[in-house]
This record gives C-alpha cells, sequence and structure tokens, in this order.
C-alpha cells in the first residue's frame, strides 16, 4: 500500500466521522468500471446509520443518469453504454448541486436497474435530515465541463481502486449474471469498459484520497 491509499476499514471510519460533523456533507466515490465503488457506498451508508442511526447516510449512484436505451439507440451509442457521453451529465450535476444545498424537504433522486439495464426515475428519496449523502460513478473527477463542476460540490472527492485482473474478473461476471455469454461478457469488460477504465484511471489523482478496495 502506497502513502496515498487507505483500507476500506479506514475510508469507512472517515465516512463516518464526516457524518458526525454540522451540516450535510456529499460524499462522491469516483472509479473505474468494476473498481468495487458500489460496494464500498454501501459499506459506508452501513457504517454511518449504524454509528448515528437509521437514515443518516444514503447512497445516490452517478448509474442513474444513463440515458435510456431508447435515447442511445437513437444517437447510436448503444454498443458503448457506459462512456461518458452516455449519462445526462448537467442532469447529475444539477442533482448535486441540490444535495449540497439541502434546502428541500425531500430530493427525489434516480437509480439503476441492473435488471433491465435502465436508469428509475424519482427511485431514492433524500431527506432534508440526511447528514450524509454518497454518490458513486465513473466521471466524477472528469476535468470536462460539465463533470468539472463537481470538484467544488463534493466536501471530499475518493478514488475506488482495484487491481485490473480483478476489475475485469468482477465485470465479466457482471456482464454474464446480465445475459452475455463468456467470450461476449469478456469482450465488453475489455474493448468497452476498457476504454472508459482508461479515461478514468486519468483523472483519479485529482481524489482527496485512494481507496483500496
Amino acid at each position: 500500500m502506497t502513502p496515498t491509499e487507505r483500507s476500506v476499514d479506514a475510508a469507512v471510519a472517515r465516512a463516518v466521522a464526516l457524518a458526525g460533523g454540522a451540516g450535510r456533507t456529499v460524499l462522491g466515490i469516483a472509479g473505474a468500471p468494476g473498481a468495487g465503488k458500489s460496494t464500498l457506498a454501501r459499506r459506508v451508508v452501513a457504517a454511518v446509520d449504524a454509528a448515528h442511526g437509521p437514515g443518516t447516510a444514503v447512497q445516490v449512484p452517478m448509474d442513474g443518469f444513463h440515458l435510456a436505451n431508447a435515447a442511445l439507440d437513437t444517437l447510436g451509442r448503444r454498443d458503448r453504454k457506459g462512456a461518458i457521453d452516455t449519462f445526462d451529465a448537467a442532469g447529475y450535476v444539477a442533482l448535486v448541486r441540490r444535495l449540497v444545498a439541502a434546502d428541500e424537504d425531500v430530493v427525489w433522486a434516480p437509480d439503476f436497474d441492473r435488471r433491465v439495464d435502465e436508469p428509475v426515475a424519482g427511485s431514492i428519496a433524500v431527506p432534508r435530515a440526511t447528514r450524509l449523502v454518497v454518490s458513486e460513478g465513473n466521471y466524477l473527477l472528469d476535468g470536462d465541463t460539465p463533470w468539472s463542476a463537481l470538484s467544488d460540490l463534493f466536501t471530499e472527492t475518493w478514488a475506488c481502486v482495484v487491481d485490473d485482473g480483478v476489475r475485469v474478473d468482477r465485470l465479466v461476471g457482471r456482464h454474464m449474471r446480465h445475459g452475455r455469454d463468456h467470450g461476449a461478457a469478456r469482450a465488453w469488460a475489455l474493448e468497452v469498459d476498457g476504454v472508459n477504465a482508461a479515461r478514468v484511471a486519468a483523472t483519479l489523482p485529482r481524489a482527496s484520497r485512494t481507496v483500496r478496495t
């Protein structure tokens, strides 16, 4: 482990401490496809709720801002779903601004349903009383507009990293669980997810902390 990396346990402890502060904390977890962002976010939420009470933390994934498959078909981007231009980036940034402001009784965020491979609007409630919002996604540290606005919105942004072999194996398993055969799953993990992973890797040094899963 390099001096800049932290364990999952240390990261979770940091999140518990952040949730105990004054006001709302909005934490971003960035990383390549298959790095373990969602798993880390779930662990953070569970630990924070255990320490501070149920409902203290809420997970809001960037994946809720995937464009619908019909829209991707129209745009000719379905065969590289997950690339940076297959998301409603402006919509996601606008949601993060609302979450940071914490001045509404409740903010409803979209989720992503992997069973049908589609975003689902209005799925996640974030009440005003929520102390910690954890949002995870590939492009939270990207330098292009409008993604670049996120660095000034998140309280902290963590880079979630894992060895490439483990990451690819996770992706192959994920794609197979959702209907692809092994060859197609591996091809997508290496060719489509691989392009996105390279873009994400270049942005991770901007993170305030690195967490190895």
